[in-house]
């Protein structure tokens, strides 16, 4: 199973529809909110289940903030992470999942990308799709793949500029 996950698209679509080219075959999409009143448009992109949750900007939106998910043997806690304060560190995030039974939590906000997986609780941003704010300024997405075992191996990936 390979799910793609982005975050902060801002109404900028070329490079999410550039990443979603590159990611090749894929059977799930989370996005992590920031999609600004564009989920029609983003699910029309993909032959796919999506999953989204609502950011600090979708304002006037219906999107929940935040899900829980089960991908494989994982529970997972998706969610744009601006009420867990995740601009300030991991660490209120990584509570509420590991209290909530999570073993994933995916978060945006940032706009920097993050993988982290101490204290048995994966920690996954993907960064920005149109505003990345890391050293670089590229835009990023993550990957989550599952493998014949059913284990998850994570990858943030970049596009090329």
């Amino acid at each position: 199973m390979r799910v793609l996950i982005v975050s902060d698209t801002h109404k900028k679509h070329e490079a999410l529809e550039e990443i979603i080219r590159n990611a090749g075959h894929i059977d799930m999409m989370i996005h992590l909110g920031d999609s600004e009143g564009c989920e029609e448009y983003i699910a029309g992109l993909v032959d796919c289940p999506l999953e989204i949750v609502g950011g600090n900007n979708d304002f006037f939106s219906d999107l929940e903030r935040e899900k829980e998910l089960n991908i494989g043997k994982y529970h997972v806690l998706i969610t744009h992470g601006h009420y867990y304060y995740v601009s300030m560190g991991i660490e209120d995030i990584r509570k509420e999942a590991a209290g909530r039974g999570m073993d994933i939590v995916m978060f945006g906000h940032t706009h920097r990308p993050l993988l982290d997986s101490g204290k048995g609780v994966v920690v996954l941003n993907p960064g920005s799709v149109s505003y990345p704010r890391q050293e670089g300024h590229r835009p990023s997405y993550a990957l989550m793949e599952l493998d014949e075992n059913g284990e998850a191996h994570f990858s943030i990936n970049y596009l090329m500029q």
